[in-house]
């Protein structure tokens, strides 16, 4: 795919799951736990994928240039570029290739979302199924599976990305996780997940020269992805956990005029979110006198 274009609207069915519940906790301040986003992040990426570096200039370091954020096909190509990199590293050397936000953080992640999932849901974490937006090299799936999730697929829509998510997937005995090309915003997918994860995809979508319609974009087609009652975890490092909740209030005044009062759900098979949760224990600066992470990971529930 050369770029980004307007997807027609998906038809997403439901295919029986079981429905997850979870009650949403009041949001709190960034006063009271600050999530900053740090401008000293560099992005490494294409637009609309999580194939994205998003790391701290003091604590990583790469030899490759990175192209003007404003050509949509030269980031597509450099994107394919750097995981065929990847691919022909793992193929002569056996490298696994980078982490997206580093190890440090992807373990506080996996270890907060199945905790949310379990408080949420008391029940076994091999029966929900779980979608990694922009998955990269799908080593956030290898840990969930760890964890106890069986039902797992990551979609991104860099070829060679997924190339590399499945070779290594298969060398490291998870064979069982469903890789696919595919765009957010426009996907093929018509199943719904009852958890949806996002790593650095909303921070590359905002790369776009139309940045704003293209993170509205964003919002409608998530939306179409969870469940009823499932979660959306987005992970970013270029909005705080304030900014990315006053995004998911502008999305539900958008579609408040359509949502229906039986089930809380639109006429066009997107659903609303509320406020769940947000990731606590990342590692802190402290700036100007505040505290804050790098990070902000921020759950939604979808009403």
């Amino acid at each position: 795919m050369a770029g980004l274009r307007w997807p027609p609207p998906p038809q997403a069915e439901e295919h029986g799951q079981q429905q997850f519940t979870f009650t949403a906790a009041p949001a709190q301040s960034d006063e009271e736990r600050s999530s900053v986003a740090a401008d000293s992040w560099s992005v490494k990426s294409d637009f609309g994928s999580s194939t994205i570096d998003l790391r701290a200039a003091s604590d990583y370091s790469s030899d490759k240039d990175v192209p003007d954020s404003t050509d949509v096909e030269t980031l597509q190509n450099f994107c394919d570029a750097t995981y065929a990199e990847d691919l022909a590293n793992f193929q002569e050397h056996g490298h696994a290739g980078e982490l997206c936000f580093g190890s440090e953080v992807l373990d506080v992640l996996v270890r907060w979302t199945k905790d949310l999932c379990l408080g949420g849901a008391h029940q076994d974490l091999s029966t929900c199924s779980v979608l990694d937006v922009g998955t990269g090299n799908g080593r956030l799936l290898q840990e969930l599976s760890k964890q106890g999730f069986n039902d797992l697929t990551g979609i991104d829509f860099s070829e060679a990305a997924i190339e590399v998510a499945k070779n290594l997937a298969n060398r490291e005995g998870f064979p069982h996780i469903n890789f696919l090309v595919d765009d957010v915003l426009e996907t093929k997918l018509e199943k719904k997940f009852q958890l949806v994860l996002d790593k650095g995809t909303l921070d590359a979508i905002a790369l776009h020269p139309d940045g704003p319609v293209k993170r509205m974009m964003y919002w409608e087609s998530v939306s179409r992805l969870v469940a009823p009652g499932g979660i959306l975890i987005i992970t970013s490092c270029s909005s705080s956990k304030d900014e990315l909740v006053q995004e998911m209030d502008s999305f539900n005044h958008r579609k408040s005029s359509s949502v229906s009062a039986s089930n809380g759900e639109s006429s066009d098979g997107t659903s609303m979110f509320q406020y769940l949760d947000h990731v606590q224990n990342y590692p802190h600066f402290v700036s100007s006198g505040v505290q804050g992470s790098r990070v902000a990971t921020v759950a939604f529930v979808a009403k």
